[in-house]
């Protein structure tokens, strides 16, 4: 299952040391309830390997204001830290796991 990331514990994932994919969402959002089974599904492949969280943007707007979140969904990439990537708008499976491969395989 994704993790649910919010406002208040987003600073301890960051740094975890992890690769983390972060799904910037909101309830509302058609596309962004479309993306969720995809989220969900990545969740459990990627279980061990990286984390993969949600972050409701109506509920956590420290964080979406932080990265300027400004179009939902957008799914930030993290490594050590830092945005390494980035995708906005709903896309298939496989791009994401394209994104995810190439950042765990970057050491």
């Amino acid at each position: 299952m994704a993790v649910e990331i919010t406002d208040s514990n987003f600073e301890a994932m960051l740094n975890s040391g992890q690769t983390i994919m972060v799904d910037f969402w909101a309830q509302w959002c058609g596309p962004c309830l479309a993306m969720g089974p995809v989220i969900e599904e990545l969740a459990k492949e990627y279980d061990g390997k990286a984390i993969i969280g949600k972050l409701d943007v109506d509920n956590n707007p420290g964080v979406s204001q932080q990265f300027g979140i400004r179009n939902i969904p957008t799914i930030l990439f993290f490594k050590n830290g830092q945005v390494v990537d980035k995708q906005v708008g709903a896309v298939p499976k496989n791009m994401l796991v394209k994104k995810l491969d190439a950042q765990l395989a970057v050491n």
